[in-house]
């Protein structure tokens, strides 16, 4: 990183999807952005980014739009959520129990047809890293699956953060602190840490 404790990212995770309560993964439904008080209220705290960049899903984009209309977020392919395969759109009783997996296996597991998480942090961590050597104040909005691969990269161990639970627009703040190293600011907060 070339700007040493000069980058703090925020990552956003989009406003409730419309996906009928079924897993939407890299389905491209659309986010439910009616909360306007909530919306308003997170953009008022956090201020205009240096930078704003977005997951392409269009939840990530319609809540970019609802939050900074003005600002047009540079989109980044490899922030895109979890690929579920075989399970993209099923209901949660649906999903196949996997019983007890220790968190490494359970980040290792591949759903059929899809990606494992140990394959999304392997995708988003490099992407992260470029994203933050720019420096800067940047804000990301993305998925839950985005924000715990954030988490991983911080926490240098993948599979403990598949324990964190993201809600629609909550705010992680990851702080550099070194090379490669980042503070944990806040997990899950509806305001700044």
């Amino acid at each position: 990183m070339s700007a040493i404790g000069a980058c703090e990212l925020l990552l956003i995770r989009h406003a409730p999807a419309l996906g009928q309560g079924r897993l939407a993964g890299r389905r491209d439904v659309p986010a439910d952005c009616s909360d306007v008080a909530a919306l308003a209220a997170l953009c008022e705290r956090l201020g205009t980014p240096d930078r704003l960049i977005a997951s392409p899903a269009r939840r990530c984009r319609q809540t970019a739009a609802a939050l900074w209309p003005a600002l047009t977020p540079q989109l980044d392919a490899r922030l895109w959520e979890q690929d579920f395969g075989a399970w993209e759109g099923a209901a949660p009783g649906d999903i196949p129990d996997l019983g007890a997996l220790a968190p490494a296996e359970l980040a290792a597991h591949t759903p059929p047809g899809g990606e494992s998480f140990d394959d999304v942090c392997a995708r988003i961590t490099p992407a992260l890293s470029e994203i933050a050597d720019g420096g800067g104040r940047i804000i990301i909005i993305a998925h839950a699956g985005t924000v715990r691969a954030a988490l991983a990269m911080a926490m240098g161990v993948i599979g403990p953060a598949l324990a964190f639970s993201i809600a629609p627009l909550s705010l992680t703040q990851l702080i550099a602190c070194g090379p490669s190293q980042w503070a944990i600011g806040g997990v899950n907060c509806r305001t700044m840490p």
